[in-house]
């Protein structure tokens, strides 16, 4: 069974892995159009965003840039985690959790409302099935339990979406489901550091914390932001403390860049459970933004960024080799939020805009990269 790396990243496998047959090549094929419907959500949440940012950018309709949020969560970051998902778990059935996300994104892009806000929460409990599945049929503990929860988190976000919730009301649970995704997955990768009930009872509380305090905000909004960044400022503290990144950011090549990418998530996992804890649900403006992007941004763009060049090769069988040339993206990343946050918190609108810019930027410069570091390193293969 294939496995994940940090959540929306990575996978390895356990043992030999099986011949290849005929049609493999056809079957990673088939999964493209799911992984275009990322591409197409990232896009149109990257565009909306330069709306957001006050800048005179033409926007398809009226409201076309509050969708920014959903698709980025949902749209893009939900289908790739639910097609990793699919593939780790080998079964027709459970491609419908990306299909459902991608369908979703674009009826949100589309502007239909609606249906988006149904076929998006259709996802996420679709993925509660094919977790609920891996639970039942394969095997148990506490880091598929926490990767279970944040799927259950997507889907109880939508569920109140439905219903009328605001998607500012619903940040807790979009959280949530990210956070806990990642925070499971590198709880199985550092099995070893977390082995016994003492090392995994603190980060599997500080995640239910998390879900918790998502769970509070619903009647009590103030209380639960603040626990809901508790819990996010304490699970990084514990992750950081024993993940294997401490360790790997020692060594070279791809295993530093991807310590460096966890590492730098971790902090910024932290500044923004530090924010909600001190200032609750912030009313707009600046502390919101500034929380909002340091998780969805600093910590979940982190992970991805670090794990690419594995989950690309396990979903789509394309090869995407490591080369230095990825740091420039992740360098810029991490400034362009320094830049974003001072910004925010300042309340200088010209830093806030400079650091949103840079910051869209830098995924786009990661796309370059990555193709840049194919390219340079065949050439450099003798």
């Amino acid at each position: 069974m294939e496995k994940r790396a940090g959540g929306v990243a990575g996978t390895r496998r356990r043992g030999p892995a099986p011949p290849r047959r005929a049609g493999t090549r056809g079957i990673a094929v088939r999964r493209l159009p799911l992984l275009a419907g990322a591409l197409v959500s990232l896009a149109a949440a990257l565009w909306g965003a330069l709306g957001l940012l006050g800048l005179d950018v033409p926007l398809p309709r009226a409201g076309f840039a509050a969708g920014h949020g959903p698709l980025m969560a949902l749209g893009f970051l939900g289908t790739l985690i639910s097609l990793e998902r699919a593939v780790a778990l080998a079964r027709p059935w459970a491609y419908a959790a990306p299909a459902l996300a991608g369908l979703g994104a674009l009826a949100t892009a589309a502007g239909l409302d609606r249906p988006g806000r149904l076929l998006l929460t259709a996802a996420g409990g679709w993925l509660v099935a094919v977790y609920v599945t891996v639970l039942t049929g394969r095997r148990t503990g506490p880091d598929l339990l926490v990767q279970t929860a944040g799927a259950a988190a997507w889907y109880a976000g939508g569920l109140l979406w439905i219903a009328g919730r605001t998607v500012a009301e619903i940040v807790p649970w979009l959280a949530s489901f990210l956070v806990l995704t990642i925070a499971g997955e590198r709880l199985e990768l550092a099995r070893l550091e977390f082995s016994g009930r003492r090392a995994t009872a603190g980060p599997v509380l500080a995640a239910a914390g998390i879900l918790a305090g998502a769970a509070a905000s619903v009647p009590w909004p103030g209380a639960g932001w603040r626990l809901t960044g508790l819990g996010m400022a304490a699970l990084a503290v514990l992750l950081a403390a024993r993940d294997v990144a401490r360790r790997t950011v020692r060594m070279s090549g791809l295993p530093r860049y991807a310590a460096v990418c966890l590492l730098a998530g971790y902090a910024w996992l932290a500044v923004a459970g530090t924010i909600w804890l001190a200032a609750g649900r912030p009313a707009g403006g600046g502390p919101y933004d500034a929380a909002l992007h340091a998780v969805f941004l600093g910590f979940v763009m982190s992970m991805v960024f670090g794990h690419a060049p594995v989950i690309l090769p396990a979903v789509l069988r394309v090869r995407l080799p490591f080369h230095p040339v990825l740091y420039a993206p992740l360098v810029l990343l991490h400034a362009s939020l320094l830049v974003r946050l001072a910004g925010d918190l300042a309340g200088v609108s010209a830093l806030r805009t400079a650091g949103g810019v840079l910051g869209e930027a830098s995924l786009l410069l990661f796309g370059g990269c990555a193709v840049a570091a194919a390219r340079l390193l065949r050439r450099e293969t003798p």
